[in-house]
């Protein structure tokens, strides 16, 4: 395994709200690419847990969550779906970590766009949260892949141990 390299745009803990709030996303965003670095394909496929949470389904699922969230909600007024419903966390047997890795990339360069449209107290109504504002959404990834990160660093964790023994 090759050491991991960390891509995170640098710290900045001053300036405007937006500003501060886009890079703690950005580097979330890093964070999770950054747990799979080095990892083979399918030692990123490796299930440790019973549910189909493995390091690249984890990074499947920011970029459906990118999906859902700035395209499909904010952009296009659509509904997201309910927790479990969406199938995000499946990978499909012909895609690669650097595929899934990639296209959580395009995902959130998509999402970049869009979000600038907005001021962060722009709001739409969402059918069960109720009103949601663009600052709300910032929030929700950055908790979203900040958690999922840290599922990553313990999957990851697990299966160098394996791979060490």
């Amino acid at each position: 395994m090759s050491e991991r390299t960390t891509r995170a745009p640098a710290r900045i803990t001053d300036g405007p709200e937006r500003v501060l709030l886009e890079n703690i996303l950005d580097r979330n965003r890093a964070a999770l690419i950054d747990t799979v670095r080095g990892l083979s394909d399918v030692d990123a496929r490796r299930r440790l847990v019973p549910s189909l949470t493995t390091p690249v389904a984890l990074i499947k699922h920011a970029a459906a969550a990118e999906r859902i969230w700035f395209q499909r909600f904010l952009e296009s007024g659509g509904d997201t779906p309910h927790p479990g419903e969406n199938g995000s966390f499946v990978v499909r047997e012909d895609e690669t970590l650097a595929e899934v890795i990639t296209e959580f990339e395009r995902a959130s360069a998509q999402s970049r766009v869009i979000a600038a449209q907005y001021d962060l107290n722009d709001t739409k109504q969402h059918p069960r949260a109720g009103t949601v504002s663009i600052r709300w959404i910032y929030l929700l990834m950055i908790e979203e892949f900040a958690r999922h990160a840290g599922h990553s660093d313990i999957l990851v964790e697990q299966i160098n141990d394996r791979l060490a023994r």
